[in-house]
């Protein structure tokens, strides 16, 4: 079983979302593809917060150099992503797998982050509150839909409960917990956020 963890944009807490689902569950850890920051990738930050002794880090299928789209990364790397080489690794745990930005952010001319979710995963929205953060977000869970998905969503940072409440309302997706603003995250943050989504998300 797959959980596909996805954001209305960049920087909205997509990989302390995936920590905390993998320490919840005690899943694997697969970002396909990472586009700059090789030295201190997301798949870094991961295992540098979780705790359980049962998850695996999985290589990226693809690590491009450069913090752009990675259809641009992977030009500037000389190469162009296919998505055919986009491979799940092969587990018999469960697995977290972290897109990369939004959903429309393009591998290459014809494919985007939104054809790597496959039909029996469960997607994990990561929307924060930001000006226009609703429309990304009810857009988000909007393509989610056409394939008829699983769709659960996590908010983070400071609570709006007017944008929080329209998006639930206009959507009818799961609500599986919040993240407040924290300074910083570490492993028994993580550990105990985990703890508090563990029901929901297993129920989920």
């Amino acid at each position: 079983m797959s959980y596909f963890i996805t954001g209305t944009s960049t920087e909205v807490g997509k990989t302390i979302v995936s920590a905390i689902v993998v320490e919840a569950l005690e899943a694997d850890y697969w970002k396909p593809v990472q586009a700059g920051d090789l030295d201190y990738s997301d798949s870094h930050k991961v295992q540098e917060l979780i705790s359980n002794p049962n998850s695996k880090i999985h290589q990226n299928s693809y690590a491009l150099r450069t913090p752009m789209s990675p259809h641009a990364a992977a030009e500037i790397d000389g190469i162009q992503i296919e998505l055919d080489l986009i491979v799940p690794p092969k587990t018999q745990n469960r697995l977290v797998v972290e897109g990369a930005g939004g959903l429309l952010v393009p591998l290459n001319d014809k494919d985007t982050i939104f054809d790597l979710i496959s039909p029996e995963d469960k997607v994990i929205v990561v929307s924060r509150h930001y000006l226009g953060s609703i429309n990304h977000s009810l857009l988000t869970i909007e393509k989610l839909q056409e394939k008829k998905l699983r769709i659960g969503i996590i908010f983070s940072g400071d609570e709006h409960p007017t944008t929080e409440s329209i998006i639930l309302k206009k959507t009818g997706v799961t609500f599986l917990g919040r993240i407040n603003e924290e300074q910083g995250f570490n492993k028994e943050m993580v550990r105990n956020y985990a703890a508090k989504f563990k029901h929901a998300l297993e129920s989920f």
